[in-house]
């Protein structure tokens, strides 16, 4: 999603209510430990750097049984904000021919509610395998992996069941109704578009 020539097909959004408290759900989120075990996208992030406005840079990996996707990134948190929300701008892109997704950008959203913590994403990506297989299920199974993986987020932060207990292959474990489930979230946002609520900090983020 990097610059203007990000696909203008509809953006990925995903939102679960989390009833933890907010400093919980931010340490599972931004710790590059914690991140990789919850969030089905990632087998490894790993910290590289930092920029002046306080921005940090890392590297990210995929595991697949034949093929490691790697690619690179930038994000930028901020977690005191007048209104008592955070938030935490991305950048995210990858050299590697056989990521699905090419250069992309988004946003998290932390909101204090009386009920617990809605936890929000909005994201977007160049198709890396063209935007046919895009459109035919690639960016569905994104969407997807991206839902089943709040919800085992969500899980963790409110039972301290570790997400390991919960490999993908429990999403067919029908019969077990406490598994993650990705429609538990939800996937349209309240208002406007996916990409609405991203923060300030968005645009001005770095090149990763």
């Amino acid at each position: 999603m990097a610059g203007g020539g990000v696909r203008r097909g509809r953006p990925i959004y995903v939102e679960t209510l989390v009833q933890a408290d907010l400093e919980r759900v931010w340490e599972l989120t931004q710790d590059t430990r914690s991140h990789p075990r919850w969030d089905a996208r990632f087998s490894a992030i790993t910290p590289t750097g930092t920029t002046p406005d306080g921005a940090w840079r890392f590297r990210y990996e995929l595991r697949l049984p034949f093929h490691i996707i790697s690619g690179t990134g930038i994000s930028l948190g901020e977690r005191r904000r007048p209104d008592g929300t955070r938030t935490s701008a991305l950048r995210f892109t990858t050299r590697d021919r056989l990521s699905p997704l090419g250069d992309g950008r988004g946003y998290w959203r932390y909101v204090p509610t009386p009920d617990g913590v809605r936890f929000l994403t909005g994201y977007d990506y160049e198709p890396g395998w063209g935007a046919l297989l895009d459109g035919l299920g690639v960016r569905w199974l994104v969407g997807r992996m991206t839902a089943w993986s709040f919800d085992r987020l969500r899980i963790w932060a409110e039972t301290g069941t570790p997400p390991e207990d919960w490999p993908w292959w429990t999403a067919l474990q029908v019969w077990r109704p406490d598994r993650p489930r990705a429609s538990r979230c939800r996937r349209t946002p309240r208002r406007g578009g996916a990409m609405d609520d991203s923060p300030a900090t968005l645009d001005g983020l770095a090149s990763p």
